[in-house]
């Protein structure tokens, strides 16, 4: 296939490239340059866009504003950007004879669904309450996408976990609730790209969790009683080491993704262990500290 890939230089577009670029031709577009990417531009510009898209068979849009860029850039470039960029992109692409497009979300946008002092469990039935500019344009864009799909344009929605370096006392629970490897998130925009089924399709992708729905209320009164049930090695781990445990306040369930998909999420704990023993830049150093606001 011929893939036109967006945000090809960024974190999440360079893992798309790597997982696409051995079997297919994949080109990228991004305004910073980087060996993943052929067009250096704004995937808005229209005259740009339509000459990459000749001969495409198939669209993955990863480029946007995000979560650090709230504060930074006017709301009225979140919407231009996010979501007319986006309406752009589709029509174009439909245009072109594109048969699939694949939107990378993100499961930030829930936001207010997840209630402190309380376990949420998430899954595509779980209603998005956005916090920021973010969160609501990029819903706003899938709202659109799911009314433009169609007998000749599919569009596949990839709502992401947390993907992004972190402390390794963090992520490590993290990936057992609400994280994932960024390469599995590649893995499921390939699979959005030849799946079946109805035209429009959403999917929350995250890590496989050990928890059940079940779970939710012990999680917040009694999170280490429920961790020595379902995974008491990753539980082992934390005391060894010292950790203190992050507050589960929320379990991303991807089953619908594992279905729809043929998909699920390989890389656990054990793969941040063994970055961390390496020195990998994909686990911050045990002393570092990210707030929250600056990842979703």
């Amino acid at each position: 296939m011929k893939i036109l890939l967006t945000g090809s230089s960024g974190r999440v577009g360079r893992a798309i490239f790597g997982a696409l670029a051995a079997r297919h031709e994949v080109v990228g577009i991004d305004r910073s340059p980087f060996a993943t990417t052929r067009h250096v531009a704004d995937f808005t510009d229209t005259r740009m866009l339509a000459k990459a898209l000749q001969g495409v068979d198939a669209v993955i849009h990863a480029a946007a504003l995000h979560a650090p860029h709230v504060g930074l850039f006017s709301d009225s470039e979140f919407q231009r950007i996010n979501v007319e960029g986006t309406r752009t992109l589709a029509m174009l692409a439909r245009e072109a004879g594109v048969r699939r497009l694949v939107f990378t979300s993100t499961t930030a946008l829930y936001g207010h669904a997840i209630v402190p002092g309380r376990c949420t469990w998430v899954d595509e039935q779980t209603t998005p309450q956005p916090r920021t500019v973010y969160h609501r344009s990029k819903l706003a864009a899938e709202q659109w996408l799911e009314e433009a799909a169609g007998p000749d344009l599919d569009v596949r929605v990839i709502r992401m976990s947390r993907c992004f370096p972190e402390p390794p006392e963090r992520m490590m629970l993290y990936r057992l609730h609400r994280g994932i490897d960024v390469r599995d998130v590649a893995d499921a925009h390939v699979a959005a790209l030849t799946n079946d089924g109805p035209a429009f399709q959403r999917y929350l992708v995250s890590g496989w969790t050990p928890f059940q729905r079940e779970d939710c209320e012990a999680l917040v009164t009694h999170p280490r009683d429920v961790l020595a049930q379902r995974c008491p090695q990753w539980l082992a781990e934390y005391d060894r080491r010292g950790w203190s445990l992050p507050v589960v306040d929320r379990i991303h369930d991807a089953h619908a993704a594992s279905v729809g998909l043929q998909w699920r999420s390989w890389r656990g704990p054990e793969t941040i262990l063994e970055q961390l023993a390496v020195g990998s830049i994909e686990v911050l150093p045990d002393t570092a500290r990210v707030d929250d606001c600056t990842i979703e």
